[in-house]
């Protein structure tokens, strides 16, 4: 079933709930790529595209010019994201392509990004898979493409200094970080997300500069929910709802 949501911040998004709507991993992601005036932004692995449109309402509210493109492999989910820019009049600011991320250096030319950000399958497609092919595995899995597919494109798409931004796993930490490596994408930024304060954290949000020299800031934690399982202020004020 087709809905439309509000997300609260001008702009509106298509969901099918037969297909997949976007969780707090997109809503994170999104918030923790921080946008320069002039920016140019390839989505990979959009989804229904949710990622382009946070980051474009940030960046119209702080004053910032910046331009978008998004790929989707499969053609539902492309179709609705392109639903959901022309419902917010932003054909002009971000463009949806339906393609496979394995060819998507050849489809933009490389070295033409600022920014290449990405919410991938976190799962490797032998976990749990029984030949499974729906719009859920896909995004959950690794069937169309890998962890090493996501981050050696990204290198190709990106300007020297141009930033990669990912969330994925952090079991899967070591793995990231060794292909980030052989693909000249340097970890600059790195925050744990933790469900609740006693728990293990369950997702990691990564930031990578192209040619940029060994220096990794580790964030402090982002705690997502209080013991009563009301999200905590600093999640509220991430979905905006909290000063």
């Amino acid at each position: 079933m087709i809905r439309l949501d509000d997300l609260e911040n001008g702009y509106f998004i298509y969901q099918d709930t037969d297909f997949f709507c976007f969780g707090i991993d997109a809503v994170l992601l999104a918030h923790f790529g921080k946008l320069k005036n002039g920016d140019r932004i390839l989505d990979l692995c959009t989804g229904n595209g949710i990622v382009p449109l946070l980051m474009q309402a940030d960046a119209r509210d702080a004053g910032l010019s910046v331009s978008f493109d998004a790929l989707e492999i499969q053609p539902p989910m492309a179709a609705l994201a392109s639903a959901s820019v022309r419902k917010n009049h932003l054909e002009d600011t971000i463009r949806i392509t339906e393609g496979d991320l394995r060819e998507s250096a050849s489809i933009y030319g490389p070295g033409t990004f600022s920014v290449v950000t990405c919410n991938p399958p976190y799962m490797r497609a032998s976990q749990g898979l029984h030949g499974e092919t729906d719009a859920r595995t896909v995004a959950r899995h690794e069937v169309l493409c890998t962890l090493e597919d996501v981050i050696c494109q990204s290198a190709k798409l990106l300007k020297s200094r141009g930033r990669f931004i990912m969330v994925h796993r952090p079991g899967r930490l070591a793995e990231i970080f060794a292909c980030l490596n052989a693909h000249r994408l340097e970890p600059k930024r790195m925050q744990l997300v933790y469900p609740y304060v006693d728990k293990a954290p369950t997702m990691v949000l990564i930031e990578a500069v192209k040619g940029g020299g060994p220096q990794l800031n580790v964030e402090a934690p982002l705690i997502v929910y209080n013991a009563d399982r009301t999200y905590t202020d600093e999640v509220l004020r991430i979905y905006g709802k909290k000063d």
